[in-house]
């Protein structure tokens, strides 16, 4: 549009000015055949004509003659003046003299008509445009609304709620016809999430029973005298290797209903009193490896969540400062009304930031027993739950830092 009306105004701007021009020069001509019957009267009385004035010069002159009188725009005579004139120049014989004819009319007025014309298309121009603009604005929000309300909804989905979410019919066919796919796409996603989830609980269940059966096998196993050394260092594997795989299980199930929201978190926790209870829980552990146990709780950090949940993340952070400690180590936690952190001292290297909450992730450089997903239930128990939980590595000392994330968002 811009450079349409750029055109627009050149276009008219230039036809003004011709056709300005053109009425003056009309007039000039019209002046000018009055002036040759006046010039041709006097000299059939035999009287020679003489005529100086700012705007009109009568006189012979030794000078060719022209065929056409000549017309253009000129400055005033003087150096100093610089008003704008419409000039006709013309050479004509009358009774064999030659006469120069020059006439001239000033165009001020035309200059401050054209000044006056160029400033209300300059305002028509810029309101039309600004006009333009507003009602395309008005026009393409009314006709999007649609799109930006079914955007939205897909923004704010969540695949637990995805049932509930429908997109509703509009005026616009294109629209409907993209409500109507999504639609159909929400429906399969809905439903293919309720199939992984029945099968991974039923999976998870199902699987609890031949694992149990299994161990208690093994453990009667033990108790038969007639095995050998090697029978029973096979049956402890075997043993050891069941009860990994029921740890995994339970894990992986614990996960799975996280994502799917199936903990209900109606009450406020103290971290600070399950943090004391899994202290005590882990004494022995601590005892043996004789890590020292430093505790600072200048405030009480109470977080929305299901008791099972708070458990899980406390056990897992403080189970992990325990277990990748070195004897005679120490670990330190401090609870505020708004931070849980706990660190503890290590020989191992920082863990890296890709790998940090990877599921499955277990130290390379230990002899770790571990299934490698408490840093990943931890992760999702935070991320389910409005916290936010960050790492930092620092003189052999791991840190992990708990926060409701409004208050983490602010520091960044």
């Amino acid at each position: 549009m811009v450079p349409l009306l750029f055109a627009a105004g050149f276009f008219l701007y230039r036809g003004f000015s011709d056709e300005m021009n053109d009425r003056m020069d009309a007039e000039l001509m019209s002046e000018e055949i009055q002036w040759l019957r006046y010039l041709q009267t006097e000299a059939d009385n035999g009287a020679t004509f003489v005529l100086r004035t700012p705007e009109i010069v009568i006189a012979p002159v030794n000078a060719p003659l022209t065929d056409f009188p000549k017309i253009a725009d000129t400055y005033g005579s003087t150096p100093n003046d610089r008003t704008l004139y419409r000039q006709l120049t013309h050479t004509v014989p009358i009774n064999g003299i030659s006469y120069l004819i020059k006439i001239r009319r000033t165009q001020e007025q035309k200059v401050a008509m054209k000044a006056n014309v160029t400033r209300i298309m300059l305002v028509v121009f810029a309101g039309l445009f600004v006009a333009t603009l507003l009602f395309t604005w008005l026009i393409s929000k009314s006709l999007w609304k649609p799109f930006r309300l079914s955007l939205k909804k897909i923004r704010e989905a969540e695949l637990q709620k995805m049932e509930a979410v429908r997109f509703e019919n509009s005026d616009i066919v294109e629209f409907n016809e993209l409500n109507a796919s999504l639609n159909v796409m929400t429906d399969k996603v809905y439903s293919d999430y309720v199939t992984m989830k029945e099968f991974t609980e039923n999976a998870a269940h199902e699987m609890q029973t031949p694992l149990a059966v299994a161990q208690s096998k093994m453990e009667l196993l033990l108790q038969d005298t007639n095995l050998t050394d090697s029978q029973v260092q096979a049956i402890i594997d075997t043993g050891t290797a069941l009860s990994r795989l029921s740890k995994l299980n339970q894990s992986l199930l614990l996960l799975a209903k996280i994502e799917n929201n199936q903990y209900e978190t109606n009450e406020l926790i103290s971290l600070t009193d399950v943090t004391q209870k899994y202290l005590k829980l882990f004494e022995e552990v601590i005892k043996d490896k004789q890590v020292e146990i430093k505790t600072n709780f200048p405030g009480n950090f109470q977080v929305r969540l299901h008791p099972l949940l708070a458990d899980s993340l406390i056990s897992n952070l403080l189970g992990n400062a325990v277990k990748y400690n070195f004897r005679g180590g120490s670990i330190s936690i401090k609870v505020t009304a708004n931070e849980y952190a706990i660190s503890n001292t290590s020989q191992l290297p920082g863990i890296e930031e890709k790998q940090l909450f990877k599921r499955f992730n277990k130290s390379k450089t230990s002899s770790d027993t571990s299934n490698g997903l408490g840093l990943a239930i931890v992760k999702k128990i935070c991320d389910t739950h409005q916290l936010a939980i960050t790492y930092r590595v620092e003189d052999n000392v791991h840190a992990f830092m708990v926060q409701p994330k409004m208050i983490d968002d602010k520091r960044k």
